[in-house]
């Protein structure tokens, strides 16, 4: 069964091409032209990854990002004629999976979406449930649960907390967390690792300067922590910035 992929662009002579060529790889496209007819599309099509250009009419991709990431973990792949860092910043802060900025080659984005749909595909073959102290991983219906209370966690957020948490005490770098969570690109953007984590921290109401989940190793990377609750500060750490804070590269 192909993988359903949703497009809202209004660029109608894009969308033609790409169904075009989606369907050389096994991928089946179904778009529109602008956010409020594709909100109501989506709703019956339930895509496998979804779309969205930055520049729309009306709604631009950064409000629909948001109005789907309300109910929705599916992954979204962001894309702009803009290609600024400010861009990319807002698209990961809002819960988009990956950024292609215009114009692109059309192989290098279906690269980015079997990349993607690889990756939810690995995930959830996972199954069980795993506990970090309050923290409680399910695989099977890709929840997590902290002190009983279900985490609204987009599909990076739990693929990040599912990679760190596999592996407790490892140092994991940026261009680790990159390769395994996007497997393309890696130099892309890696400050896009510290958002995620940030936004991630967050939502575990995790303190940085005194974690109980994931550390901060100053040039190494991120671990989780092995041990719930000690949460003393480690001499190699460091803060990062909260989710909130605008970050200047």
């Amino acid at each position: 069964m192909p993988s359903r992929i949703f497009l809202i662009d209004d660029d109608a002579k894009l969308a033609m091409l790409l169904r075009a060529y989606f369907s050389r790889f096994d991928l089946e496209l179904e778009s529109a032209l602008e956010g409020d007819t594709g909100l109501r599309k989506m709703a019956s099509f339930e895509p496998d990854l979804v779309i969205l250009d930055v520049m729309l009419p009306g709604r631009d991709g950064f409000e629909l990002c948001r109005e789907i990431r309300k109910t929705s973990s599916v992954p979204i792949i962001m894309l702009t004629a803009r290609g600024d860092v400010t861009d990319r910043v807002v698209g990961l802060e809002v819960g988009a999976d990956d950024y292609v900025p215009k114009p692109f080659e059309p192989r290098e984005l279906v690269a980015r979406i079997q990349t993607i749909l690889r990756r939810v595909q690995r995930s959830s073959t996972a199954s069980g449930v795993a506990e970090h102290g309050p923290l409680r991983l399910d695989f099977d219906r890709r929840e997590a649960q902290l002190n009983g209370d279900l985490l609204d966690l987009t599909a990076m957020e739990f693929n990040l907390l599912q990679l760190l948490a596999g592996e407790p005490g490892r140092v994991y770098t940026r261009d680790e967390i990159l390769s395994e969570l996007r497997g393309i690109e890696p130099n892309f953007f890696s400050r896009s690792v510290d958002i995620n984590i940030s936004r991630l921290r967050q939502k575990l109401d995790d303190d940085p300067t005194n974690p109980r989940f994931i550390r901060t190793i100053r040039g190494a990377g991120y671990v989780f922590l092995k041990g719930q609750g000690e949460g003393s500060r480690d001499p190699g750490s460091e803060d990062v910035p909260p989710s909130n804070t605008t970050i200047v590269l």
